[in-house]
């Protein structure tokens, strides 16, 4: 039974992500004044462009603009550009031909560096050891107040013979004495006195307590220096190093890695020996790693293919009745969201379909009495947009209770239901919380909206009363919006901070990249450490919307917030060459990732994680599904995954709907 609000959707969907593929050799071209910039931080100014025709005759006089870098070049859709930080940024102006190609057009913007105002050491200690080396930290800042990265430092020494900085910006301790360390960046220098004393270290005794040892567990080597008495030395650094002998020795790459406090992990089964060394003394440590031996059999228990729309998100749910069901949304389509009986697996069929006026139904949602469902809408043909909400109740005769579109008539690209309220992804720049408790009468209670310079949200994950977004460039914003004692984050987080009428911003994490897409919290099963772990997105090479298979970018990062959210810590990554992430799931210390072309992937993340899990033999299994009858046909861009009564759903952007299980076998499993 088909259900519609409007079927009359006449606007034609523009996505960022699309961009990428848009037409570079149309006859009619994008123009912009200026053509170039040049800009001192806090500079503003406005680019103007024009569409013109195959004889250079102006068809259109306006186009739209958007930041690669908002972060660091704000702009607005109608070209008004603020120059934040300094270094050279890429903005796009994008349009609709009348011929109907798309268009972009690239713009180069240069923004100064201000000049450097000031160097100083960090945290240098007064005495050091002889015949040890220090790593040298410093800060440099410029007259607007930024930190410069980018500027060459020269160290000089009053009496080299004593201690000198090396090539590598490491002191180097030769004997006792007394100098004066100078670093010099630009037109300013900074000074620091270090007195070296004789190290009195003449021995290492070096333990760890793991046994056995698989690869991808991480190993604490703890190392004590002691002076010719015996006793500790506490102050004494050590370095460590270490060698392998890896099972697999024809042309292996990289067996693993040490960290500066001890800790190591290896990628591959072998025998390692790590060294520690403090002055002189050095001692040794072999320890055998054994394969993790987690490798299971994944079976394609069925599959429900869609031809003729992508496929975005889905949901999987038990009904009132009992029943199993799942729901799909469509992207660049005609508004549909398909309700599936997933009680077989094996037999996985259509049993309802609502249509709402919209391009695109990228997410899906089902609260947690199954009575209630959540459809996004983005490119209505009256841009209200907004959320659709559902009586699931039978999902073989799905209803329209209403829709809700105030404040949200730029899109709601993704949603959360929790505790009778949606957290609705508002127009790329910040969710609104909605009270649906009466979801004929929904009410916006709150909002929440970064402050950051050019700042966007893409997704919301909401678990215990903390919400974490996903925000691109601004990365993961954790929010109180009613936390619990259960809430899985720093025990030195108060809870009830905030409420879902009050969010109260906790702490946040970015990374270099600006590709932050997805967030998930966890707390280890077996470590009891918690983690927020954020996907990426990213199409450096395009977005194939027609034809043709896509090749994304980006990782899996594992970020540690164990010293409180004002301090996050990356730890490690999981990272596929050559494929990027969609999103992800965790359950019982296994990650289940959409990895977009690389397919579903399921991770053992038990015991303390450290380095890239990918070459740790971490991977359960794997499927690539693909199908000659798809949207796009054998291109996979698995979309969304989701563990379910012992079984895995996955969406796939160009195949629609597959259920898989994982077979029972003879590895060791997790620890």
């Amino acid at each position: 039974m088909k259900k519609a609000i409007s079927l009359a959707i006449t606007l034609c969907f523009i996505a960022l992500i699309t961009v990428p593929t848009w037409a570079q050799d149309s006859s009619y071209q994008i123009v912009l004044q200026p053509s170039t910039l040049s800009l001192e931080v806090d500079d503003t100014t406005t680019i103007n462009g024009s569409i013109l025709d195959p004889d250079g005759n102006t068809v259109q006089d306006s186009v739209a603009f958007y930041s690669r870098n908002s972060k660091s070049v704000s702009v607005s859709s109608d070209g008004k550009l603020k120059a934040l930080k300094p270094g050279t940024f890429e903005i796009i102006a994008y349009a609709m031909a009348p011929n109907d190609d798309r268009l972009t057009k690239k713009l180069t913007v240069d923004v100064a560096y201000p000049p450097v105002t000031d160097i100083k050491f960090v945290k240098m200690p007064k005495k050091v050891y002889t015949k040890t080396a220090l790593s040298v930290a410093y800060k440099i800042t410029d007259a607007k107040g930024f930190n410069r990265e980018n500027v060459e430092v020269e160290f000089s020494s009053s009496n080299s013979n004593v201690a000198y900085v090396d090539q590598f910006e490491r002191l180097q301790s030769k004997k006792p004495g007394t100098t004066t360390i100078t670093a010099t960046a630009k037109e300013v220098s900074a000074s620091w006195e270090v007195t070296v004393i004789e190290n009195p270290v003449t021995s290492i005794t070096l333990d760890h307590e793991k046994s056995p040892v698989r690869t991808g567990d991480v190993v604490h080597f703890k190392a004590i220096p002691k002076n010719k008495n015996g006793k500790a030395v506490n102050d004494a650094p050590v370095q460590y190093s270490f060698i392998s002998q890896t099972d697999d020795n024809l042309g292996e790459a990289a067996a693993g890695q040490i960290q500066p406090d001890g800790r190591f992990v290896a990628n591959q089964p072998g025998l390692y020996t790590i060294t520690a060394k403090s002055g002189s003394a050095v001692s040794e440590s072999t320890i055998r790693v054994n394969a993790r031996n987690v490798q299971q059999e994944l079976q394609v228990v069925g599959k429900g293919i869609i031809s003729d729309v992508h496929t975005s998100d889905l949901w999987v749910w038990e009904g009132v009745d009992g029943g199993d069901y799942a729901i799909t949304g469509t992207w660049g389509g005609n508004g549909e969201a398909y309700f599936w009986d997933v009680s077989d697996p094996a037999n996985m069929s259509i049993i309802d379909t609502v249509t709402v006026d919209a391009r695109t139904v990228n997410d899906v949602k089902i609260s947690k009495d199954g009575r209630i469902g959540v459809i996004t809408r983005e490119g209505a043909s009256d841009r209200k947009n907004g959320i659709v909400i559902l009586d699931v109740s039978d999902p073989h005769n799905v209803s329209i209770i209403s829709e809700y579109t105030k404040g949200l008539t730029g899109g709601v690209h993704n949603a959360f239901i929790y505790k009778d309220h949606v957290f609705a992804v508002n127009n790329g720049r910040r969710y609104d919380i909605i009270d649906i408790s009466d979801p004929k009468n929904p009410t916006t209670v709150s909002r929440f909206e970064l402050d950051t310079p050019g700042h966007s949200i893409h997704d919301v994950w909401v678990e215990n009363g903390i919400a974490y977004s996903s925000n691109w460039d601004d990365g993961i914003v954790a929010v109180d919006v009613g936390s619990t004692p259960a809430a899985q984050s720093p025990e030195r987080h108060s809870t009830g901070v905030g409420s879902l009428d009050n969010p109260v911003k906790l702490g946040s994490y970015s990374y270099p990249s600006g590709w932050n897409h997805a967030a998930f919290p966890f707390k280890s099963q077996s470590t009891d450490d918690f983690y927020v772990i954020a996907g990426d997105e990213a199409f450096p090479n395009g977005l194939n919307i027609e034809d043709g298979p896509t090749q994304p970018a980006g990782w899996i990062h594992f970020v540690k917030f164990e010293d409180g959210w004002d301090a996050p810590k990356e730890v490690a990554r999981y990272q596929i060459p050559e494929a990027g992430t969609h999103n992800f799931w965790v359950k019982d210390d296994t990650l289940y990732i959409a990895y977009y072309n690389a397919g579903l992937r399921i991770v053992d993340i038990s015991g303390e994680l450290m380095g890239n899990l990918y070459e740790q033999g971490r991977e359960i299994a794997k499927h690539i599904p693909t199908h000659p009858e798809g949207r796009i046909s054998n291109a996979a861009m698995t979309w969304g995954p989701q563990p379910y009564k012992g079984y895995i759903f996955v969406s796939d952007w160009n195949s629609g709907i597959w259920a898989y299980k994982l077979q029972d076998s003879n590895t060791q499993g997790t620890n």
